[in-house]
């Protein structure tokens, strides 16, 4: 007969020990979902007690849970996983606590804002609307008429001579403070001035427009290109401090490269040290655009108020989207009925804040076209 006929069975092999222990002292997974749903229930009656309202009942079973959570985790897997947990679950209501205004804020406006998003308010202007038409729209006798297209070509002509003017200064002082200055007195003034800067009030920056252009060209001078002055006083510093950045985080081999190969030091700034940074440098660019377009006070006292439309940046008053809005809002076209004039201010809040939403979309577009491509990506 064959040996493997006599061979005894495989002994079966007892579960090894090291498996339980690492799944022992380790806490469910359903265990915080259902601490959570505790914590809802609790807060809910707690609420109830108090005096019920959604925000006290979000607030209470959020502190439940705080307090819950971690102790049932400490009592599972110990202290240092108790308190672990208490970080983290500290860390996610922050987060929460963060997104709700934000969250709020673009639902109020959106829900105030969309029905007044017509075309209406695209493609005409306040000129020739009067408190009459606003009483009968209000009474449903006809729609609700005039639009901010005034405002907008006047957001769009001031922005752009404050970019127009403030980027090339702005990129010109980062490159000197990165490459020339050397930490030498005059550098470290413009740091000083520049940082000074980023924090002065717009309206001082627009009381300065103002002051300046009233000495050149006489008092109460208001036009657009003065409003875009106020707006450069405004943008230099974000584009200065975004483009030092930037510019210093090139590497120095890439300058030495240049060097050793016998480039001058414009033509390496130029061909090697901008083009490398040139993504954030956009990106910074379009962020000050974006942080400038919405200021209200210097625009008041610099550009004035106007309800037709002014395509002249150099004369007369124009209007924006932040002081039509302020506009329609503090003083409506019809005291009494100030309907219509809200639901324009609305309207124009949203355009707003999606041609804000639109330059920073823009912003992350540009980093990513101009962004170094790496081998093998």
């Amino acid at each position: 007969m064959s040996s493997t006929a006599f061979r005894s069975p495989t002994p079966v092999r007892p579960s090894s020990p090291r498996r339980s222990m690492l799944t022992r002292n380790q806490k469910p997974k359903w265990l915080v979902p259902v601490i959570g749903a505790g914590a809802v229930v609790v807060g809910a009656a707690l609420a109830a007690l108090l005096g019920f309202s959604t925000a006290l009942w979000a607030v209470l079973a959020a502190a439940v849970f705080l307090v819950a959570a971690p102790i049932v985790v400490s009592m599972i897997e110990g202290g240092r996983k108790g308190a672990d947990s208490l970080m983290t679950y500290l860390v996610y209501t922050a987060f929460v606590l963060a997104v709700i205004p934000l969250i709020s804020v673009i639902w109020t406006v959106l829900a105030n804002g969309l029905p007044g998003l017509t075309s209406n308010l695209l493609l005409t202007s306040m000129n020739g609307v009067t408190g009459a038409t606003d009483n009968a729209a209000a009474a449903g006798d006809g729609p609700v008429l005039g639009g901010a297209y005034h405002a907008i070509v006047g957001t769009v002509s001031i922005t752009f001579w404050a970019t127009l003017l403030s980027v090339p200064i702005g990129l010109l002082t980062a490159i000197y403070l990165v490459e020339y200055s050397r930490g030498g007195w005059l550098g470290r003034g413009i740091t000083f001035f520049v940082d000074v800067m980023t924090g002065i009030p717009s309206i001082v920056a627009g009381l300065f427009a103002a002051a300046l252009f009233g000495l050149l060209f006489g008092p109460s001078t208001r036009f657009g290109f003065v409003a875009a002055v106020a707006l450069t006083v405004l943008m230099i510093p974000t584009v200065v401090k975004n483009t030092e950045e930037m510019l210093k985080i090139v590497p120095n081999e890439l300058r030495e490269a240049a060097y050793a190969l016998g480039v001058r030091k414009w033509r390496t700034i130029l061909k090697v040290v901008i083009p490398t940074a040139i993504s954030g440098i956009a990106s910074g660019v379009t962020l000050a655009i974006a942080r400038v377009i919405g200021e209200t006070a210097p625009l008041l006292v610099t550009a004035g108020f106007a309800t037709a439309i002014n395509w002249n940046s150099f004369s007369g008053w124009m209007t924006t989207l932040p002081t039509f809005i302020y506009y329609q809002i503090m003083t409506p076209t019809s005291p009494t009925s100030p309907d219509p004039s809200q639901q324009r201010a609305w309207a124009a809040a949203l355009l707003l804040i999606l041609i804000v939403m639109l330059l920073n979309l823009v912003a992350r577009l540009v980093a990513r076209a101009f962004a170094p491509k790496v081998a093998g990506r």
